[in-house]
């Protein structure tokens, strides 16, 4: 089954980023994005720690160790970007300031719940850190995660089994197999990678999916 790479789906989620917009890239897979969005449009990447107006990850070797984003990851800085307290940085964000936020997930909910910092095992850090904040203060969330665990099995589900981050938060969800919206009539797929049907996507996904009409849909 053909999936997409983790590069692909940045640089996916990236061209559904609108002009002027103001986006918080979350820890992990969702900071590639940054290396992705369109040229012509100006957008403003957050980072919790405190830093408004992030550009790519610097070339190796031109590094700033003081020049990082909420994950620790050397960043760089676009004319005009800030620095500012990270107090600052959350007021930012629970005051419905950001557009989109990009969260990685390890289950999202047919619902839109999300579960993205804990697993419950017994070496995981039990520490939420901005997540919470950023799942219920940005005005769209995006997740962004591989659609299956390595167990196999679905990483969307009835249900999350996990401890939530935030209840009802998600609006879409982009994985290597699909694009999908969270919608008050339940998961809605708006593309698929190429060759695959959407009864596969159907079965390995476990809760009840509906097609975009073809014409409305696009290939991934």
């Amino acid at each position: 089954m053909k999936r997409m790479t983790r590069n692909d789906m940045a640089a996916r989620l990236a061209r559904d980023i609108p002009d002027g917009a103001i986006v918080n890239l979350g820890i992990g897979l969702p900071t590639l994005v940054a290396n992705f969005l369109p040229a012509d449009r100006e957008i403003l990447l957050h980072s919790e720690n405190g830093v408004l107006g992030m550009g790519p990850a610097p070339a190796q070797g031109e590094e700033d160790p003081d020049l990082i984003n909420a994950g620790k990851q050397p960043v760089t800085l676009l004319p005009g970007g800030a620095y500012f307290h990270h107090a600052d940085s959350f007021a930012m964000m629970r005051g419905g300031h950001l557009d989109i936020c990009v969260l990685g997930a390890f289950q999202v909910s047919e619902k839109g719940d999300l579960a993205n910092w804990h697993t419950g095992a017994p070496d995981a850090i039990p520490a939420v850190g901005g997540a919470m904040d950023l799942a219920i203060g940005a005005r769209q969330v995006f997740v962004m995660m591989e659609h299956q665990a390595r167990s196999g099995e679905s990483k969307i589900v009835a249900q999350c089994s996990y401890p939530l981050t935030g209840v009802g938060c998600v609006s879409r969800i982009y994985t290597d197999l699909a694009v999908i919206d969270v919608t008050d009539g339940g998961l809605v797929v708006r593309e698929m990678v190429e060759g695959l049907s959407f009864e596969e996507l159907q079965k390995i996904t476990g809760v009840p999916l509906r097609l975009q009409p073809p014409s409305d849909q696009e290939t991934a």
